[in-house]
């Protein structure tokens, strides 16, 4: 980096520039000098694409239908989960969306984009938002799942969130205008969020929209009361508690995870062997003041758990460490598939970056770039050739979910998610770029709302099918697992 500050001050030694105020840099890695008209590109983007426009959704010709759909996204996966995986589907419409990522992008490929990349989530429904501990164990709020995180349009995690609050409003008995305004809102707090961030200066703007503000920033004091009960159920949700509810004392003195089929089961001699040995390859992930701090503690055991819903039938281990005094500490060793986003990136016109060929380094990358605070001891290592992600188990996690909320809550809870992803995305967008696309009506929020209805009635029709299919037998699910 110093030689190209050396010759970019050359070169304007030679141009005459003098040293003055009108010098100029060219550094590898730096945005060359900004001139101040992000706001007036953003806004001649709607000259190609309307905001109006981002109400249109018509399935493609060749779209697959929803049991195709599910089907091919089985591939890959430990069979004997995949019935856990439909029944979890197949429970609301709601629940559906949540495991059916891959069929909405093929959906998104075809609507309308503004052409401005940022990180995407990849999986924004509303019910992965949530608090989560930092290093020093307060609580944050933000979006808390990033396997399908890839770069592309940032329309597309805003019309999946918008959607899957139509469908939770529905499910909670909300009337219809209830659950479009929810859609609406959540729009609406994106597009002022953004247009508050773009104000700021870019370090400001990073870390922004503080936590402990959000609840006013969003006008969302009739969820203060919920948010304040998943605060202090997520504070004794560690992994001191886990371990506690989960192991057993063995007659050598160690701990050992206790089954609990099919959640949490135990694993062959030789697959332990192979996840405790890529800890070692893992802890070169980590930054390198933290790698002490996992050197002084010593694998006990390794289960396999299932988690979510999309992600059941992918691999995914609990890892128990002790330290010298006995204290646990459980990590998460999931596998990383592709992010089902990437086939449909090319189809929708949008560049498709490079990866480097490591799921778990992409997921764990795209997801400290769109939280304000991350897990300390995130990383990625390589199990039996699979790639995987490592993270803290139990970390302090809660999560409201928008399937239990009251109806008068629900566009609070649009208000707080909308913010936290206009904040997520501001970190590899330009916010004002956004924000002169977005504009100042509603334009944007209207179409947006008008989306996710459309997009809410193909789901309910797309959970209906799978739920034919598993009455008929096409299909296998195993209910409340």
């Amino acid at each position: 980096m110093t030689e190209a500050v050396e010759r970019s001050d050359r070169q304007a030694d030679e141009a005459g520039d003098g040293g003055g105020p009108g010098r100029r840099f060219t550094v590898e890695g730096f945005a060359p000098r900004h001139d101040g008209r992000a706001r007036e590109r953003g806004k001649a983007l709607r000259e190609r694409t309307p905001r109006e426009r981002h109400a249109e959704f018509v399935p493609a010709d060749d779209r697959p239908t929803a049991v195709e759909a599910i089907e091919a996204s089985n591939a890959g996966r430990l069979t004997e989960l995949v019935p856990i995986r439909l029944g979890r589907m197949a429970a609301t419409p709601f629940a559906f969306l949540r495991g059916s990522a891959g069929l909405m992008a093929a959906d998104l490929a075809t609507t309308p984009t503004s052409g401005i990349t940022a990180q995407l989530c990849g999986d924004a429904h509303a019910a992965n938002f949530g608090l989560y501990g930092d290093a020093r164990g307060h609580l944050v709020m933000d979006i808390n799942d990033f396997d399908e995180t890839v770069p592309g349009p940032w329309e597309w995690d805003l019309k999946r969130l918008a959607a899957s609050l139509v469908l939770a409003g529905r499910e909670i008995g909300a009337d219809e205008t209830t659950a479009r305004r929810a859609a609406f809102d959540a729009a609406g707090s994106y597009r002022r969020t953004m247009r508050a961030l773009a104000k700021l200066s870019a370090l400001d703007a990073w870390n922004a929209v503080a936590d402990d503000q959000l609840i006013s920033f969003a006008q969302a004091h009739d969820l203060a009361d919920a948010l304040q009960k998943v605060g202090a159920k997520a504070l004794g949700n560690t992994s001191a508690k886990f371990a506690a509810k989960s192991t057993v004392r063995t007659e050598e003195g160690g701990w050992r995870f206790t089954a609990a089929p099919p959640v949490l089961s135990e694993v062959p001699d030789a697959t332990a062997r192979a996840v405790a040995a890529a800890l070692g390859p893992y802890v070169s992930t980590v930054p390198g003041e933290l790698q002490p701090l996992l050197a002084r503690h010593h694998v006990q055991d390794v289960a396999f758990r299932v988690v979510g819903t999309g992600s059941v039938g992918t691999r995914s281990y609990v890892v128990l460490l002790t330290d010298h005094r006995g204290q646990p500490l459980v990590l998460q060793v999931k596998e990383a598939r592709p992010s089902v986003l990437l086939p449909h990136l090319a189809r929708a016109g949008h560049p498709v970056t490079a990866q480097d060929g490591h799921e778990g380094r992409r997921v764990v990358l795209g997801q400290k770039r769109m939280q304000v605070v991350s897990d300390t001891l995130l990383g990625w290592t390589t199990v039996d050739g699979l790639p995987y992600q490592v993270r803290q188990f139990r970390n302090r996690k809660g999560s409201v979910d928008p399937a239990a909320l009251l109806p008068a809550q629900l566009d609070d809870y649009a208000r707080i998610t909308g913010a936290l992803l206009a904040r997520a995305h501001a970190h590899t967008a330009d916010p004002g770029t956004i924000t002169g696309y977005c504009g100042k009506n509603e334009a944007l929020d209207d179409a947006i709302a008008a989306f996710a209805v459309a997009y809410a009635d193909r789901t309910e029709a797309d959970h209906a099918d799978l739920v034919a299919a598993i009455r008929a037998g096409r299909l296998t699910a195993e209910h409340g697992v």
